[in-house]
């Protein structure tokens, strides 16, 4: 029983075992006078707020002193918490601020980002973005993924000034906008980062950062002293109203278009705070009219369904709650919510979620399988359940996941199951998820085959380990999906297929034009639940990183597929450039593929060139530019020994924002998408030609992210058989809504 209860104790230290930070706390008290949010930290309040005037240079240089002096202050009064910023710099000349919309602030522009760990549990994080105009970005910071995800927004006030000496801001940020538990006083985590992008990218920490760490909150600072905080109450009603009115085709393509009557609609968003750890958020018809169009994609000779991500606001509160190994959950499923309850919290050590709503469908679904995915349309309604709690262990975590769509007039998707995050040390991360599915599909079977009211179940599984260190790293992945398994409330395109994955890589830090050089293999082999291959492929790279924020990445696929029965063996090559070369020429990107590629559609292999360049333009601090260019090639050999091009898919996107201020700007945006194929290269019928345009135009007026004007124009054209271009819709819109706080 000693062994045991040993073994059992070093067990669960592992588990609390957290790379916490050596710095001692920073006790912080309450505002001793008035501070105004205006870029001047001259302000009564701020004298004896708590300073922060240490900072370490993490990138490129290795937890150094910083190349320029960076100060924080902080501070806080019943409502609000208060944190100050000087950032200094010899020649004030060189700053990049440009005037952006909200969360455009990224890595090409001076900015500085304020990580607030309120639950202190160094999981999840509020990230809190300004640059030097006072423009704001906000993001939620998943340490179990390392990923930032800017969709969701938060209530808070920001002021920003240039000096003589560099550029100063203020954030005023209300206690009801974050979740913090019950107690006090409070102790949170505080990690505030200056990117200082100049001849190459420096960040700049307010706590050292070890190169090789598997967490990156776990070496945050913490402050003390929060005392008497609000325990909630806080109410947000935001009810909007739109007008649209349309034009469309009276008698099908080709025709001229007919403008339709007005149609005016409502609806209301609702979040209520009765905790300042609980958050419950409701929708009576919510609407996305001001979500700006997805990047296109070239869809043509894919075998599985792409990846949209999520940018509605409601699905957004405790986002990172969703991210499992096994993607069961994606938002955008439901495709035209009626209504929507969620609720969001954290009770002690045990964080949960549950989300509540009708959809009334639209749309496509997925329809997976181990060698391709297809689609139906999503003609019916359905009510969707999503939930999912997680009991944290210090650094490492348990959870488990439900989801559920019954669908009205029949059918039903279940599915649920554990998860678990152990890790044991800085350098060993190992996660695990195994669900369950049980579905009865609809009796739709005009829509898809296998929608004739079948039964289907099966279990998915995912494990992985992760290695890292300062110099080595690596991971080993298995997945394993039954054929009857489905998420229909998730994003998996692929089922009935085994996976493994290995990886190492030895990372090098030199100084120079390179700042940073990481070797890598990588091996990927599945297969089907019968043993038969999939795929396979060997991917020997190299990883680099330099001045001007270079990036680089260049692989060597050399790998194999199944496609209809025969097994099909291709080479190509892989690259990636990024680079920032100046102000106003901030970011050049160009990224693709050389070689032999899988013509998937016909069973072969032909040589194909993938090419894809994004080019951002800012001629002034008001105006950005950007250029996105995508062209994919496939040329192949016909049975007969007949060559020729397969298909020409081509993209081209331009969107040009002029921000008039932190609170307003007009956005235009142009996207042409066209594909030409042979026909006679095709073992089925093709039209020769395919595609169209997207046009847009929006104003607009924000107050916070919740109150605003929205007026807009869109219209849509598209290729016929013919080769002519046609109107397909066109519309005119307005939309206001006004945010109520209590």
């Amino acid at each position: 029983m000693k062994t045991i209860a040993g073994a059992t104790a070093l067990f669960l230290a592992s588990l609390l075992r957290a790379a916490t930070s050596d710095l001692p706390p920073i006790p912080i008290h309450r505002a001793s006078g008035p501070i105004t949010v205006d870029g001047d930290l001259s302000d009564p309040g701020w004298r004896d707020a708590a300073t922060v005037d240490q900072f370490w240079e993490t990138q490129p240089g290795d937890n150094v002193p910083p190349k320029v002096l960076t100060k924080a202050f902080i501070a806080y009064d019943e409502k609000y918490l208060y944190i100050g910023i000087d950032a200094r710099d010899p020649d004030p000349s060189k700053i990049r601020a440009p005037y952006v919309d909200r969360d455009q602030i990224i890595g090409t522009d001076d900015n500085v980002a304020v990580f607030l760990d309120t639950r202190n549990d160094r999981k999840t994080a509020v990230e809190l973005r300004v640059n030097p105009r006072g423009i704001q970005g906000d993001a939620n910071w998943n340490d179990a993924t390392f990923t930032e995800d800017f969709s969701p927004d938060y209530f808070y006030d920001t002021a920003a000034r240039i000096t003589d000496t560099g550029w100063t801001a203020e954030y005023r940020i209300p206690f009801s906008s974050l979740r913090y538990p019950r107690g006090d006083p409070q102790s949170w985590g505080i990690q505030i980062w200056r990117n200082y992008p100049r001849d190459t990218r420096y960040f700049i920490h307010s706590n050292p950062v070890p190169r090789g760490s598997n967490c990156g909150l776990c070496h945050i600072r913490t402050i003390t002293g929060l005392s008497g905080l609000p325990e909630g109450g806080h109410l947000v009603v935001a009810p909007y109203a739109t007008a649209t009115q349309n034009a469309r085709p009276e008698a099908g393509l080709g025709s001229r278009l007919k403008t339709e009557s007005a149609d005016a609609d409502g609806g209301l968003d609702v979040k209520w705070t009765p905790g300042s750890n609980h958050a419950i958020d409701a929708a009576l018809n919510p609407d996305f009219s001001q979500v700006e169009a997805d990047v296109a994609q070239i869809a043509v000779n894919q075998r599985f369904a792409l990846f949209f991500p999520e940018k509605r606001p409601f699905f957004l509160e405790g986002v990172d709650l969703f991210e499992t190994p096994i993607q069961a959950v994606y938002t955008r499923t439901i495709q035209s919510p009626r209504w929507g309850l969620r609720a969001t919290g954290k009770l002690g050590e045990t964080a949960y979620t549950l989300l509540v709503t009708e959809d009334r469908g639209g749309g496509l679904v997925i329809l997976p399988g181990p060698d391709f995915s297809l689609f139906a349309p999503q003609d019916f309604r359905s009510i969707v359940a999503i939930g999912r709690v997680r009991r944290d262990f210090g650094s490492s975590f348990a959870g488990f996941l439900a989801t559920d769509r019954e669908v009205r007039g029949g059918g039903h998707n279940r599915l649920l199951g554990p998860d678990v995050e152990w890790r044991p040390d800085a350098s060993n991360r190992i996660t695990g998820q195994f669900l369950w599915s049980d579905t009865e599909t609809p009796n739709r079977p005009q829509l898809a085959e296998e929608w004739d009211g079948r039964s289907l179940s099966g279990g998915a599984a995912d494990l992985r380990w992760a290695y890292t260190a300062r110099a080595p790293e690596g991971f080993l992945h298995y997945r394993e999906i039954g054929n009857g398994f489905r998420a229909d409330d998730g994003f998996l395109p692929q089922v009935g297929m085994r996976l493994g994955e290995a990886y190492a890589a030895w990372k090098f830090f030199p100084e120079g034009l390179l700042t940073f050089v990481r070797p890598q293999v990588s091996y990927a082999y599945s297969e089907k639940r019968d043993g038969f291959l999939i795929d396979r492929n060997l991917s020997p790279g190299v990883i680099f990183q330099g001045q001007r924020n270079l990036l680089g990445d260049v692989e060597l696929n050399v790998g194999a597929a199944r496609i209809g029965g025969t097994v099909f063996r291709r080479t190509n090559l892989y690259f990636l450039f990024q680079v920032d070369p100046s102000r106003r020429f901030s970011r050049v990107e160009v990224d693709g593929n050389i070689g032999e590629q899988y013509d998937f559609e016909n069973g072969r292999v032909g040589d194909g060139v993938r090419l894809s360049a994004a080019v951002t333009v800012k001629p002034t601090d008001h105006l950005a530019l950007e250029l996105i260019g995508n062209r994919q090639t496939l040329d192949v050999k016909r049975d007969d020994g007949r060559e020729g091009r397969l298909f020409t898919a081509e993209i081209g996107r331009v969107k040009a924002t002029y921000v008039f201020s932190a609170r307003a700007f007009l956005r235009l945006i142009g996207q042409w998408v066209e594909t030409e194929r042979d026909p006679d290269l095709y073992r089925f019928d093709v039209p020769r030609k395919s595609g169209g345009f997207d046009g847009s135009a929006l104003f607009a007026y924000k107050l916070n992210w919740q109150t605003v004007l929205f007026v807009g124009y869109g219209d849509t054209r598209a290729l016929l058989f013919n080769g002519d271009l046609t109107k397909t819709g066109r519309q005119f819109f307005l939309k206001v809504s006004y945010a109520f706080q209590s």
